[in-house]
C-alpha cells in the first residue's frame, strides 16, 4: 500500500473520530448543564438558608460544612448533601436517641396498646399513658419529616454529582478529540509531503550476486 494513501486513511478517520468524540462531549455537557440548572432551580424554591455563624450550636460548629455555608442559600448538590448529612441528621439524631422513623413503630404501637388497655380498665396511669404517646407520636412524625426532607436533598446530591460526572466526561473527550484532531491534521501533512510512489513496508529487493 502506498504511504500516501496509508496516511489519508488514517487521517480521515482520525477526524470523523474526533467530530463523533465532540458531539459525545457537547451532549455530555447538555446533560450536565442541566443537571446544575435543574438542581439549582430545585434547592433554591425551598428558600433554605444555613444558620448563620453566630449561632451555630457547639457541636454544629465541629462540621466543616456547616462553618463553610454558615448563612448561605443552599443551591448546590453539596450544600444539600452537607445540610442532609451534617444539619438534619444531627438534629434526628439528638431527638431521637438514632433511632428511626420504623424504629419508633414499636414503642409508639406498644403505648397505644397500652393506653387502650388503661382506658378499659380506668388505670390510674392513663393520663401518663396518654401523654407518653403523644410524645412518641409527635417524635415519630417530625423524625418521618426529617427523613423526608433529608432523602430529598439527597437525591438533589446525587442529581448533581450525575451532572458533575458528566461535565468531566465531556471535558476528557473534548481532549481527546483535540488530540485527534491535531494528530489527523500532522497526518494530513505528512501524506502530503510524501512522494506519491513510496510504499509503506515494502519489502526490500533481493542484491543479486555473480
Amino acid at each position: 500500500m502506498k504511504r500516501r494513501t496509508l496516511d489519508l486513511l488514517f487521517s480521515i478517520g482520525g477526524l470523523g473520530l474526533a467530530v463523533l468524540l465532540l458531539v459525545v462531549g457537547v451532549v455530555l455537557t447538555t446533560n450536565a448543564n442541566f443537571a446544575n440548572d435543574y438542581v439549582r432551580d430545585q434547592l433554591g424554591a425551598q428558600h433554605i438558608t444555613f444558620t448563620p455563624a453566630d449561632k451555630l450550636t457547639d457541636e454544629e460548629k465541629k462540621v466543616d460544612c456547616l462553618r463553610e455555608y454558615a448563612g448561605q442559600k443552599m443551591t448546590t448538590g453539596k450544600q444539600a448533601e452537607c445540610y442532609a448529612n451534617e444539619y438534619i441528621g444531627l438534629h434526628l439524631k439528638n431527638m431521637a436517641g438514632g433511632k428511626t422513623y420504623a424504629d419508633l413503630g414499636e414503642p409508639q404501637s406498644a403505648l397505644r396498646a397500652q393506653v387502650a388497655q388503661a382506658e378499659q380498665s380506668n388505670a390510674a396511669n392513663l393520663a401518663d399513658l396518654q401523654k407518653q404517646l403523644a410524645e412518641v407520636t409527635a417524635q415519630r412524625e417530625t423524625v418521618f419529616k426529617g427523613e423526608t426532607l433529608r432523602g430529598l436533598l439527597l437525591t438533589s446530591y446525587g442529581f448533581s454529582e450525575f451532572g458533575r460526572k458528566a461535565e468531566q466526561g465531556a471535558l476528557a473527550l473534548y481532549l481527546g478529540a483535540g488530540l485527534l484532531l491535531l494528530l489527523s491534521i500532522a497526518g494530513l501533512v505528512h501524506a502530503f509531503r510524501t512522494p506519491p510512489n513510496a510504499t509503506f513496508a515494502a519489502p526490500e529487493k533481493e542484491k543479486v550476486t555473480t
